[in-house]
C-alpha cells in the first residue's frame, strides 16, 4: 500500500467556562486534531483498499497522543472521544471508512482500553468543508452529559485527491449538562453501552 503522505495537520483547543450559568469549577477542555492526507485512491475506483488501514495506524497514533497532549498529557483526564472523516471530491465514502480502525484503535490504546465504541462520522465534501464530529463518554456509550460535538475543518482541505482524518477529544460533560439519564459516577457495564 501507498506510504501515509501528510500536507498538514490542524490542532484546536477551547476551554469553556459557561454556557451562560455559573462559571464552572474547572472548564471543560475539547481538543480536535486533523490530518489532511494524500488520498491514494482519489480518481479511480480500486477494489482492494483495506491494507491502507494498516499505514494509517501510526498517524492515528501520532495523532491519539498529541490530542492527549493537548489535554494536558494525562490520559486519565479524558471522558469523551470521536472521530471522523472529510473525503475530498475525487474519492468515495469508502475512503472515510478506513479510518474507524485506526483512528478509534488509536484512541483506545492510548487512553488505557476505554470500553465504549468510538462514535463516528465522514462525508465527502468540497474545500472548506466542515464536520460536527460525535462526541461520547469513553466508558459508557449512554452517559447523556457527555452527548456533544466539535465542529472541525480548515479553509484550504480537503482538495479533491485528500482525505481529512480527524479525532477529537474532551474532559468531560458539557458545562451545565441537566439532562438526566446515566451518571459517569453510575458507569457499571463493561461493554461500554450502560
Amino acid at each position: 500500500m501507498p506510504e501515509v503522505e501528510i500536507r498538514k495537520m490542524v490542532t484546536s483547543v477551547e476551554e469553556i467556562y459557561h454556557e451562560g450559568g455559573a462559571v464552572a469549577d474547572r472548564p471543560l477542555r475539547r481538543a480536535s486534531i486533523m490530518a489532511v492526507i494524500k488520498n491514494p485512491f482519489a480518481g479511480h475506483y480500486a477494489a482492494e483498499i483495506t491494507g491502507f488501514m494498516d499505514d494509517l495506524k501510526p498517524l492515528g497514533l501520532s495523532m491519539a497522543q498529541q490530542l492527549v497532549d493537548l489535554l494536558g498529557g494525562d490520559p486519565a483526564v479524558v471522558e469523551g472521544y470521536g472521530k471522523g472523516s472529510i473525503i475530498g471530491a475525487g474519492g468515495e465514502l469508502e475512503h472515510g471508512a478506513l479510518w474507524h480502525a485506526p483512528g478509534g484503535y488509536s484512541m483506545r490504546q492510548v487512553l488505557g482500553d476505554p470500553k465504549a465504541i468510538v462514535p463516528s462520522t465522514k462525508k465527502v465534501g468540497g474545500v472548506g468543508a466542515r464536520l460536527d464530529v460525535p462526541v461520547t463518554h469513553i466508558n459508557a456509550s449512554y452517559v447523556r452529559s457527555h452527548f456533544d460535538s466539535i465542529e472541525v475543518g480548515v479553509n484550504d482541505a480537503p482538495r479533491a485527491d485528500e482525505l481529512a482524518y480527524i479525532l477529537v477529544m474532551t474532559t468531560g460533560a458539557r458545562i451545565h449538562s441537566r439532562s438526566a439519564g446515566l451518571d459517569a459516577a453510575d458507569i457499571k457495564g463493561e461493554d461500554g453501552l450502560r
